[in-house]
């Protein structure tokens, strides 16, 4: 029996494309898996051009979704800092290092997943929302988003401390970075131009991600609170651990 050959880059694509979907449905940490994964057939910086279409379609139908389950206070700071945060990568793209911001946030998820999980009060008081906070973290949750769709550490180091409910939570991350993804497209169109054959590779993934979407709101509706956050902090933990690792990779190749 002659068995068919299969594409690895379209197998490596759908499942980003899929990853990033459930990220827009509920879990932020398990989309920016994709472009490291992407990054094995291709350039890390084609892999985040590329799934940026990808992005910005998963996040209409996230924004649909929790259409009305956010924290507005939560959005009023987080939005204009994660575009300024956007604006301050597009300005510096050409001199900032990839390795340094790879592993700054690798290590800053690490330490709130540690701190989280070690310390030895595990009834501290629930943080309120804090505009100088909320300003440092959501611009550096854009600046990072827009370096390599790498936002989610710094926006749950900010407000998982908050213990929002869920769903606002999975809302509001999903509006945060809706906009933030929308406000990337024209400085990403400036810097590497989309051509025709880029647009239609990223339209060839959107049914993946659509259904990755519908399954991250699915699971994230599903699933109790303790495991909810439970999945999310071992999803930054993970995705920071890798971070790390890519970072030492590089300064060691």
């Amino acid at each position: 029996m002659i068995w068919p050959q299969i594409d690895p880059y379209l197998i490596l694509a759908c499942l980003a494309a899929w990853l990033v979907g459930l990220s827009k449905g509920g879990l932020p940490s398990i989309g920016m898996l994709a472009v490291p994964i992407l990054s094995l057939v291709m350039s890390p910086v084609k892999a985040a051009v590329m799934l940026l279409p990808i992005y910005v379609i998963s996040d209409m139908a996230g924004i649909w979704l929790y259409r009305k389950e956010f924290s507005l206070i939560n959005l009023k700071i987080l939005i204009p800092a994660g575009i300024f945060g956007v604006v301050v990568g597009w300005l510096t793209a050409s001199f900032i290092s990839d390795i340094a911001i790879k592993l700054l946030m690798g290590l800053i998820g690490v330490s709130f997943c540690l701190n989280s999980w070690l310390r030895k009060n595990t009834h501290s008081p629930t943080q309120a929302a804090n505009v100088p906070k909320g300003v440092f973290w959501g611009t550096l949750a854009g600046f990072t988003s827009f370096i390599s769709h790498a936002g989610a550490p710094p926006f749950q180091v900010y407000v998982l401390p908050q213990r929002l409910p869920k769903t606002q939570f999975a809302g509001t991350s999903t509006i945060v970075f809706a906009v933030i993804n929308a406000a990337k497209i024209w400085p990403y169109q400036q810097l590497r131009p989309y051509s025709t054959d880029d647009l239609l590779s990223a339209a060839v993934l959107i049914p993946a991600a659509l259904i990755g979407t519908v399954m991250g709101a699915y699971l994230t509706r599903k699933m109790t609170d303790v495991w909810f956050f439970r999945i999310i902090q071992a999803g930054l933990l993970l995705v920071s651990l890798k971070l790390i690792a890519d970072a030492l990779t590089s300064l060691l190749s």
